[in-house]
């Protein structure tokens, strides 16, 4: 038990200053007078006095965390924080864990699947702590105490690489690791400062505008509104919307080289932008003319208005909607879901596999179709104008195999609990791709309050598998990981 005491130590630390994140709704609960009070006192005490007390048992082991502890504390963060973050629900709404621990899930994996019913209704500080989780689970907790716990003595470069989304991870913007982490947290920051200045001056309150904006920049896609968007009806609104949340879908390392260098070239150089852009851009206009073809919508404009909106959002992983896009066509659902599979770039917000890992995986078929042609051809797989290393190959492969096969026996397990094959699949689908809102009976016009604890616990896995790009969470799980 000694040898995880490093790593207990460093999860007491965030801990008791994730905690800290509770004093923010808790005051402005006691401003706006919402009757939530009693709840964040309770929940910052339970939580402070949980951080502490880890720290103090291992407060003298301050050795160097090893690679195997970097994955135990990236799981433990992912799968224990949600437990106290979901305290403030259980004590102000007294629902059940099940349902405060997915919620809490879904806010700090940024899926923004949600089991609460009457959202207008909930206190106003509520509805900014389900923001704030997605807006701090949007960068990562952990890349946010790699910034910080260099000043307690304690190296991150394990916790880093566990944490950061996609296949190549040994790469760094500054020579030291805490300068990358505090750039991405500055431009992160910004971006979303910009955005709830955008909201505002398009017509939204300050306070639908930050909550909003965190769910935005976070790729998260939670709303202080049953009808989400569609509460507002307005063109300007999802305009902005849509332009931050393809922002958030690109590498915020790219964003952090075109600010630091001034220059739009990191974008042009960045493999995934052009493809990102594409992909999502070339849908937006193919669906709107299959909406206006089948006369869905009146007009072209309305179509690409309404196709604009609900592709980008879903595309991103985001999970807004501003219509029951679950009454369109089936192939336009269906084809949103499959973008949210892989639209988003690596470092960005978004979920699923990302698209440099779609780049790698097509140029890999591609080749093995020119092998086929061509026995003695040699024909590497490169990305950026340089080859692809065959680990990352590997990996890539071992990764597209298992999300797959994940995606096969989650579904199943859902359709075996009693579930319509689409809704099992569609829940699935967004849970492990972080993005959301699914079909049927989990479409955007509902909750996932309508599944059973069984079912709820089936996704809430799944929004960690895909939080965790899968292997981080399926290592711990292996009884190799354990042995000494």
């Amino acid at each position: 038990m000694k040898r995880f005491y490093p790593t207990i130590r460093v999860f007491g630390v965030l801990l008791t200053g994730f905690s800290l994140t509770m004093l923010v709704p808790l005051l402005l609960s006691w401003f706006w007078q919402d009757g939530a009070i009693s709840a964040y006192d309770e929940a910052f005490l339970v939580s402070l006095g949980s951080g502490l007390g880890l720290w103090w048992a291992a407060r003298h082991e301050k050795q160097e965390l090893k690679v195997r502890d970097g994955f135990l504390l990236v799981v433990m963060v992912w799968t224990l924080l949600p437990v106290y973050a979901g305290l403030p629900l259980i004590f102000q709404l007294n629902i059940s864990f099940t349902d405060a621990y997915f919620e809490a899930v879904s806010g700090l994996t940024t899926t923004g699947a949600t089991v609460l019913p009457n959202l207008d209704k909930l206190p106003m500080s509520i509805n900014l702590w389900r923001g704030m989780l997605v807006w701090m689970g949007g960068m990562g907790l952990i890349v946010l105490a790699v910034a910080v716990l260099p000043l307690l003595g304690i190296g991150g470069r394990q916790m880093f690489k566990a944490e950061t989304p996609g296949p190549m991870k040994d790469s760094q913007l500054t020579p030291r690791l805490t300068q990358t982490a505090k750039g991405l947290w500055v431009v992160y920051g910004g971006i979303t400062l910009a955005c709830i200045v955008g909201l505002r001056l398009a017509g939204m309150t300050w306070f639908d505008a930050v909550m909003h904006s965190f769910t935005t920049m976070g790729l998260g896609g939670f709303s202080s509104h049953d009808a989400s968007f569609g509460h507002w009806n307005s063109p300007a609104i999802e305009a902005v919307t849509i332009f931050f949340m393809l922002l958030a879908g690109i590498n915020f390392a790219t964003h952090f080289l075109v600010v630091h260098g001034r220059s739009l070239k990191p974008y042009r150089h960045d493999p995934e932008v052009f493809w990102y852009l594409v992909v999502v851009v070339g849908s937006v206009v193919g669906i709107a003319i299959y909406l206006a073809v089948l006369d869905v919508y009146p007009d072209f404009t309305t179509a690409l208005r309404f196709s604009a909106f609900n592709v980008v959002s879903i595309a991103t992983t985001t999970g807004f909607a501003n219509t029951d896009y679950n009454v369109w066509p089936m192939f336009a659902p269906l084809w949103m879901l499959f973008l949210c599979s892989f639209a988003t770039s690596a470092g960005s917000t978004g979920g699923g596999i990302k698209m440099i890992r779609a780049i790698i995986l097509y140029k890999q078929i591609y080749r093995e179709l020119i092998r086929a042609m061509h026995p003695s051809a040699i024909w590497p797989v490169r990305v950026g104008g340089g080859p692809v290393a065959q680990n990352v190959l590997t990996a890539v492969l071992a990764f597209g195999f298992a999300y797959m096969c994940l995606i096969v026996a989650l579904t199943l397990l859902m359709a075996f609990s009693g579930l319509d094959i689409i809704t099992a699949f569609s829940a699935v689908v967004a849970s492990i791709n972080n993005t959301g809102p699914g079909l049927n009976q989990v479409g955007p016009a509902t909750t996932f309050e309508v599944l059973s604890d069984f079912q709820t616990w089936v996704c809430t896995f799944a929004m960690l598998l895909g939080r965790l790009e899968i292997f981080t969470l399926l290592v711990v799980m292996t009884p190799a990981f354990w042995r000494k």
